[in-house]
């Protein structure tokens, strides 16, 4: 990897195919059999209820399933299958069919913490008659079901709401297929199923496709299983009392899901029927009550909130010196500087370059940059170079941890050239990787880990061999590693490489092996790839942050491509290999907004695009929209031309205007990062998710809310000065001119003014946001006192919140001493105004000696009098240095003062109301 400069056009090209994972060479072994998804031969005749009966506590039940007839389509059916429901909570509804007599791959309970399935044997039939129809009613859920044939449905209790219906479909459960329908009304708006780009936006399109399997493909390929596999979904129906509710299958084997607009039809081929159906009614409920199941959103560092810099061709130390210095002398903020492989020695995980990053001048580097607060983060893939002189290798064979293939670790080439892929479904293996972890910290204090190519990715597909020189490398002359490809045979076409049924695998039915693991390779305990390939990405990151708390006992920080349900509780994402193009910056939202329905808040899309050259204009208006991400980070392919923010002058231009907003937001963002903790809620959402009732926000892709009530809303088009956006109605207030509101009533969609380095923030009345001075470092800008923007307009009243906490903490836990909640409130009553605080365990806040010195009251107008100030319930007499001022338009300034924000305070003062 130290010579990347003098390679040929020819390899730089094929390199970045394998980089992308472009699938053009898909095409070319793809057959022209029609897809076995089109076949019409009868599938499945059903099942039959022989027998029920309900727990002894009464909140489930177990039955019994038989096969109406045999059919041989996919395979023959399994003969009897056992049925659990339980109302797990009053919210949460599981519903559980798996075979009877043998036991079937299920996602790994240690992996994904919840609640086991009851392992009683389902009762035997009592009699040949017919078991009649019944149903399980919960607080809010019931379960009701049709014996002949079997099917079931899941209502909402308070208003008979149908929320899953298989009435009409036919149960198929067979080895390697599994198939189930549900029926949907005409208002349903359904969300996630990922990952994949959506260009439709964040709402479901009928009738595209939507397949589940982990694949190292560029996000640049629409409508493509991508990286991610949450089998997962949202529905939102209604329009005067809209209610929302959630289901997931709980399933890590590929699959199909087939959304026809009033039905959606799942196609799986492997595991368990395991569905989950969260009640809601609210949006937000729904993800509260999903991450309750699947693990709360990751505690994330407050500087991982700051902004990120990479690229992949920063060839030496001396590099990432420099760039550092740019952002300094441009005055861009910037708190992490990362390296993608270039630090490495010949691509080896754990390793560094002696050349280009040797330890000494890199260790000096990071003594500095750590002195100003910033931190350093690294790449690290999870293939592990077949190497005798390596170390890591050494020991991961001592250990047994890879994965097997015909007794035998599998074979496989990524960028050290030959490697094989540890397994962290083995104790071993995860062991092995915390003690790596551990020896390359020792060696290189970094900050977090980047763990990439983890779906998992291979360049070869096949069953490998090391060249020889009887066998040499197929490209002649060739010495680098990366560029000397293993022998590659085909595999062994077992059942589980060629299924009977073929999932939309790249959106060309490709092999299950192809560019990745063979299905037929073997994890711990004999669990086949073919079950658990969607499950890498997830066991990798679990591995990782428990490797780097164990090392130092603080707050880790984790970045993961691949990802599948629960990834969240231990990683942040980013959305993969983009383009530089006005496309991807609007497809960019869609995939931010599903993340935070999947319990994964912390994500974020290569800011001006990874490859190819942004335009000056497109990086403009990506660092606008990118400072709002919640993992804001520019991140550029080493054959493109260097994009940092400081490249060109009207980008640095909008980086100051756009990150300085972002900076003085932090202490916002980190609070919506502890609210996603707690409770699943996405730090970046949907606006249907504050408005449900407003219709035309259900399909809106291209502005979103920063919490609450904080609308982003940028430029998504070239050679733009004005946009148009859509606000629900209220009063919203411009953040970057307090000054200006306007008012949404019967025309929701208003004409901004959009220059090139402006970007449209409102905030919705009824909510106060804390804020800071900002800077050019997160440890700087968290130094400074705070100030609260309280947005009134047509409300009378207003609440907000901040969270402080020492942030290297490893959990977010609000303890005394540790940490300080301070909850904001606002109201107007006749000509007074009060604007007080409620603070929950104070002594850290007031041990930082955190102060607010400032309040900005908008939708507001005149000069204030007789202000009154308390603490703690007493009052101040000394406010000389304070004061309420009249500002531009509608607002209201106190300034001058310094209220600790670890204790209560009020502010009171009478005033004329306006508008």
């Amino acid at each position: 990897m130290k010579k990347k400069e003098t390679r040929s056009v020819f390899l730089s090209i094929a390199m970045d195919f394998l980089r992308h994972g472009l699938v053009l060479a898909v095409f070319l072994l793809i057959s022209a059999e029609f897809s076995a998804s089109t076949t019409t031969q009868k599938v499945g005749s059903g099942y039959r209820l022989v027998s029920v009966a309900k727990t002894v506590d009464g909140c489930g039940l177990a039955g019994l399933l038989q096969v109406k007839q045999l059919t041989d389509a996919y395979g023959p059916d399994i003969r009897r299958l056992k049925l659990t429901v339980r109302h797990e909570t009053k919210e949460r509804l599981r519903v559980h069919i798996t075979d009877v007599d043998k036991d079937r791959r299920e996602v790994p309970y240690d992996l994904l913490p919840r609640e086991r399935v009851p392992k009683t044997e389902p009762p035997p039939p009592s009699s040949p008659a017919a078991v009649p129809g019944g149903e399980l009613a919960g607080e809010e859920l019931v379960f009701s079901y049709s014996p002949d044939p079997f099917s079931f449905t899941v209502r909402r209790k308070s208003n008979g709401d149908y929320l899953f219906d298989t009435s009409n479909s036919t149960l198929v459960f067979k080895d390697q297929y599994l198939e189930i329908s549900t029926r949907l009304p005409g208002d349903a708006s359904l969300y996630g199923l990922g990952e994949n780009t959506q260009p439709g936006g964040i709402k479901l399109r009928p009738n595209d496709p939507y397949t589940l399997y982990t694949t190292d493909i560029s996000a640049i390929n629409l409508n493509m299983d991508l990286y991610g596999s949450h089998p997962f979904y949202m529905d939102l129906r209604g329009s005067t009392d809209p209610t929302a509710h959630g289901v997931l299958l709980l399933n890590s084997n590929g699959m199909d899901v087939f959304y026809r607009g009033t039905s959606l039809t799942y196609k799986v081929i492997g595991g368990v029927f395991d569905f989950y159906f969260f009640s809601g009614e609210s949006p937000l409920a729904v993800v509260d009550q999903y991450t309750a199941l699947i693990g709360r959103p990751a505690p994330i560092p407050y500087w991982a909130f700051g902004f990120h810099q990479c690229r992949w061709g920063y060839r030496n130390v001396s590099v990432v010196e420099k760039v550092v210095e740019g952002y300094q002398k441009a005055a861009i903020p910037l708190d992490v500087i990362w390296n993608d492989d270039d630090h490495m020695d010949n691509a080896k995980d754990f390793t560094l370059d002696p050349v280009n990053y040797p330890r000494g001048k890199l260790l000096a580097f990071l003594d500095r940059i750590h002195d100003q607060g910033m931190k350093y983060i690294v790449l690290i893939d999870p293939g592990i170079a077949v190497d005798q002189s390596y170390g890591v290798f050494k020991r991961a064979m001592a250990g047994d941890v890879f994965i097997k293939y015909k007794g035998r670790p599998f074979l496989a080439q990524v960028w050290p050239g030959p490697v094989y892929f540890p397994d962290f479904l083995n104790p071993a293996g995860v062991a092995w990787w915390a003690a790596e972890v551990a020896r390359f910290r020792e060696l290189v204090p970094v900050d977090g880990l980047w763990i990439d190519m983890n779906e998992v990715s291979n360049f070869c597909s096949g069953d490998c061999e090391m060249p020889t020189p009887a066998r040499p490398c197929p490209v002649p002359g060739s010495t680098t590693p990366w560029v000397c490809c293993l022998v590659c045979k085909n595999i062994t076409q077992t059942r589980w490489d060629s299924p009977p049924y073929r999932i939309n695998a790249s959106g060309a039915q490709v092999p299950l092996g192809f560019k990745t693991i063979a299905a037929s390779a073997t994890h711990y305990n004999g669990v086949r790839e073919y079950d658990a390939h969607s499950l890498y990405g997830l066991s990798q990151a679990v591995a990782t942050r428990r490797a780097l708390q164990s090392t130092d006992g603080k707050r880790p920080f984790v970045l993961t491509r691949s990802t599948f349900v629960g990834s969240g509780a231990h990683a942040a994402h980013w959305t993969g290999d983009n383009k530089g193009t006005w496309q991807d910056l609007r497809y960019s939202i869609s995939t931010m907004l599903n993340f935070g329905l999947f319990g994964m808040p912390m994500v974020g899309a290569d800011i001006c695009g990874f490859y190819p050259a942004p335009t000056e204009e497109l990086c403009n208006r990506w660092i606008e929209l990118g400072a709002f991400y919640p993992f804001s980070r520019d991140h550029a392919n080493f054959y493109s031309p260097r994009q940092e923010l400081y490249v060109w002058d009207s980008v640095a231009e909008s980086a100051r205007n756009a990150l300085g907003m972002r900076y003085r937001l932090l202490p916002y963002l980190y609070t919506l990062s502890y609210r996603a903790n707690l409770a699943g809620a996405p730090v970046a959402r949907p606006v249907f998710f504050s408005f449900p009732g407003f219709e035309p926000a259900r399909s809106l892709s291209t502005q979103f809310l920063l919490g609450p009530g904080l609308m982003v809303s940028p430029v998504l088009e070239p050679g733009v000065t004005h946009l148009d956006a859509l606000f629900p109605p209220g009063t919203w207030f411009s953040l970057f001119d307090l000054g200006e509101s306007l008012v949404s009533r019967e025309v929701n969609v208003f004409r901004l003014r959009a220059g090139l380095h402006e970007i449209n923030v409102h905030l919705y009345e009824g909510h106060v946001i804390p804020m800071q001075r900002g800077g050019l470092r997160s440890r700087e800008a968290r130094a400074t006192p705070f100030s609260l923007v309280v947005a009134l307009g047509g409300s009378v009243e207003a609440v907000g919140e901040v969270f402080v906490d020492d942030d290297e903490r490893p959990e977010m836990a609000l303890e005394e001493g540790e940490a300080t909640l301070a909850v904001f409130k606002a109201e107007v009553r006749g000509s007074v105004v009060r604007v007080w605080s409620e603070v929950t365990m104070g002594s850290f806040a007031q041990k930082k000696g955190l102060v607010v010195e400032k309040v900005t009251v908008l939708g507001l107008k005149g000069a204030g009098k007789e202000l009154e100030m308390e603490i703690e319930g007493e009052k101040v007499m000394d406010i000389a240095g304070a004061k309420v001022d009249a500002g531009s338009g509608l607002t209201v300034e106190v300034a001058g003062l310094a209220l600790p924000l670890g204790k209560n305070f009020a502010l009171t003062w009478k005033m004329e109301i306006g508008g």
